[in-house]
């Protein structure tokens, strides 16, 4: 397993959005990154900004932060893909099956507008299908089929791989769609939790666990196929 980079969650409550001069660089390249529920912040003394009123549920399991899916959301002053040119993100998620028709989880962009979103599209029945998106300068793909549809109510793990000319998407471990697109590294930048950053398109729903690996795992090694916790 990589040396995991655990990211202490202090929140704080805030309203403005962060200035260019609040973005924290991301301190190290080659390291795994774990974003866990209760610790839902930043590396290197960097705080979240706490949109709402997101809860966090603890279980058996470990926690959970639940989102309401209209002002929940946490914003982190840093992007943890910055500097990579292929990298995995995993997220354990259970999305709400009453929740809006299109949610934005995870949504990572830098300053020179390199774009991560995953989001979900859910049916009026309740089941859902992943829309994964990279975005840099004029290249861009969209990785959404919404026949591949899945349960809400239930744990599910989420990826995005990009091995530096190809991203695909996996739901529990299973490939779902693939394309190429030309990302660059992204630098210093911001990731939303719960929502996009321009605080639309919101998520409702509970998120556990989110991995950023700084290599293209194969797809064994992934989080739902038994890879290292």
């Amino acid at each position: 397993m990589m040396n995991a980079q655990i990211a202490a969650f202090g929140l704080v409550c805030a309203t403005a959005p962060f200035a260019r001069a609040d973005l924290a660089p991301f301190p190290s390249v080659g390291s795994e990154t774990v974003w866990r529920a209760d610790d839902f912040s930043a590396p290197g003394g960097a705080k979240a900004e706490v949109l709402g009123a997101p809860k966090i549920i603890r279980d058996n399991a470990g926690s959970y932060a639940l989102f309401n899916g209209r002002t929940d959301a946490f914003v982190i002053p840093l992007v943890p893909l910055a500097g990579l040119r292929a990298f995995t993100v995993e997220v354990l998620l259970n999305p709400d099956p009453a929740g809006p028709q299109a949610q934005r989880f995870l949504h990572m962009e830098d300053g020179g507008g390199r774009r991560l979103t995953m989001e979900i599209r859910l049916t009026a029945a309740g089941r859902w299908a992943l829309d994964a998106f990279l975005l840099s300068g004029s290249s861009r793909r969209a990785l959404l089929d919404e026949k591949l549809l899945h349960t809400s109510g239930g744990w599910h793990w989420v990826a995005l791989r990009y091995d530096g000319r190809t991203m695909e998407s996996f739901v529990d471990g299973r490939k779902e769609l693939d394309g190429r697109v030309d990302f660059t590294p992204m630098e210093s930048g911001r990731t939303a939790i719960g929502a996009r950053l321009n605080r639309i398109f919101w998520y409702k729903g509970a998120i556990r666990k989110i991995i950023v690996h700084p290599v293209a795992l194969a797809a064994p090694s992934l989080e739902s196929n038994g890879g290292s916790p």
